[in-house]
C-alpha cells in the first residue's frame, strides 16, 4: 500500500505543555548519542495529541531528536498505526480482515462502515466524526469478528451490533469494550468446559475491559494529563538537595582528615609525591585518545552561500544550526577535520560520537567535491 503525506497539511505543531515534559521524559531514557530512538513514542503521542500525524508534527519530532526529516518520514510511512490522513473527531474504526474475522462476518462489518461512515476506508465521515479502515490481524482470533476502536478491542461482532455502537459514539456515548455477546473472555460459546471453579466470577468484567471501564471512556486520546509525569530513569541515581549536602560535607571532611604525605618526602625512587602522580595521571589523555584541536571556522558563510550540511547524513536541522554557530558552514571545512578536530567538535556537540559514526568527514568529502 502506497502511503503519502496528506495533501493538506497545517503551518505548524508544538506539542502541549504537558506533552512537551514527557517527550523530553522519553528523550533521556536513553544514553547519549542514541535519543534518535525515542522516534517511535514521541511520533506516537504527537498522532495522539492531533488524531492524525502531520508533516509538521514528523518535522517537529524529528528536529528534537536531531534526525533528518526524511528518517522522521522513513518511520512514520512503514508502520501502519501512524495515521499520515485525518481521522474522525469521536473514533476511527479498525475493522480486522484477516482468516479468523473474515470467516466470522468482517465483510458485514466493513459494509455497515461504508453504509454508515464513508464508502472508501480512511474518508471522513460527512459530519467528521468518524473514519475506517480494515487492518491486519489484531490477534483477537477466537472472538472473531472484532475491532479495535480507540485503544480497545470491541469482539464478538455481529453487524446490528457495530452499527448500534457508532450510533452510540455518535451519540456521545461510550459502549462498554471487550465480547458483545455476553462472554467474559475468550471462553468457548457454549461455556466453560474446565477450570469451572475459578474465581472469574466475581468480577463483572475481564480485567483489559475492566480498566477500560474505570477510565470510562476509551476513545478519548492521550493527552499528557491522565496520571503524573513518572521518570524513574531521570532520579535514578540522583540526589535531593539535603543529601548532595551531606555527601558534600562528607566529602570534604575525608578530604581533610585523609593522611597527607610529607611536604618533601618523595613517594617513590623518581622524586614524584603521591599528590603529584595523581595530577599528572588525570592530566593525561587517555590511552589512543586525539588531543582537541580547534579547527579553522568563518563568522560567516562565503558569498556564494552556505552548503546545505544537512545533506550529511546524520546532520538534522537542529544540528545544522549548531554547526552554522560554532563556525561551520561548508562542505569542505568539514572534508578538513582530523583526529584532533573531531574530537574538539565531537567535545561541543550534545550527541557524542556522531561524526566518526555517521562518516561525516567522508560524506562532506563526497559532497564537496561534488560542487
Amino acid at each position: 500500500m502506497l502511503r503519502r503525506l496528506y495533501h493538506d497539511q497545517p503551518a505548524s505543531f508544538a506539542f502541549t505543555p504537558a506533552n512537551q515534559a514527557w517527550a523530553e521524559a522519553q528523550i533521556a531514557k536513553y544514553p547519549e548519542g542514541r535519543q534518535a530512538s525515542a522516534i517511535i513514542p514521541l511520533l506516537w503521542r504527537a498522532q495522539e495529541q492531533e488524531g492524525w500525524l502531520t508533516r509538521a508534527a514528523i518535522e517537529h519530532v524529528s528536529a528534537m531528536l536531531d534526525l533528518a526529516f526524511i528518517r522522521g518520514l522513513e518511520v512514520a510511512s512503514f508502520y501502519f498505526m501512524f495515521q499520515l490522513q485525518p481521522v474522525g473527531s469521536v473514533a476511527h474504526i479498525q475493522i480486522c480482515g484477516t482468516l479468523s474475522c473474515m470467516i466470522c462476518g468482517a465483510e458485514d462489518l466493513v459494509a455497515v462502515c461504508r453504509d454508515k461512515i464513508a464508502d472508501q476506508a480512511h474518508a471522513l465521515s460527512e459530519d467528521g466524526k468518524f473514519s475506517w479502515e480494515e487492518v491486519e490481524c489484531l490477534g483477537s482470533c477466537a472472538n472473531a469478528p472484532m475491532a479495535q476502536i480507540g485503544k480497545d478491542y470491541y469482539e464478538d461482532l455481529t453487524a446490528a451490533r457495530l452499527s448500534e455502537i457508532i450510533d452510540e459514539l455518535a451519540a456521545g456515548r461510550v459502549p462498554t469494550p471487550g465480547p458483545q455477546n455476553g462472554r467474559f473472555a475468550a471462553e468457548p460459546l457454549k461455556g466453560l468446559t474446565s477450570l469451572k471453579d475459578n474465581d472469574s466470577g466475581r468480577y463483572q468484567y475481564n480485567a483489559s475491559v475492566q480498566l477500560a471501564t474505570d477510565i470510562g471512556d476509551t476513545v478519548k486520546r492521550i493527552d499528557g494529563t491522565e496520571v503524573p509525569l513518572l521518570t524513574p530513569w531521570i532520579s535514578k541515581g540522583a540526589k535531593s538537595a539535603p543529601a548532595k549536602k551531606a555527601a558534600k560535607s562528607t566529602a570534604k571532611t575525608a578530604a581533610k582528615n585523609a593522611p597527607k604525605p610529607a611536604a618533601k618526602a618523595p613517594a617513590d625512587k623518581t622524586g614524584v609525591t603521591k599528590q603529584q602522580a595523581q595530577a599528572t595521571s588525570a592530566a593525561k589523555p587517555a590511552v589512543g585518545a586525539a588531543t582537541e584541536k580547534k579547527p579553522r571556522t568563518l563568522d560567516a558563510p562565503r558569498k556564494a552561500g552556505a552548503d546545505d550540511l544537512k545533506r550529511i547524513s546524520g546532520v538534522g536541522p537542529k544540528l545544522e544550526g549548531t554547526l552554522n554557530e560554532m563556525g561551520f558552514w561548508h562542505f569542505d571545512q568539514i572534508a578538513k577535520w582530523g583526529a584532533g578536530e573531531i574530537a574538539w567538535v565531537d567535545s561541543r556537540l550534545k550527541f557524542k560520537g556522531r561524526i566518526e559514526r555517521d562518516e561525516w568527514v567522508a560524506q562532506a568529502t563526497k559532497l564537496a567535491a561534488e560542487k
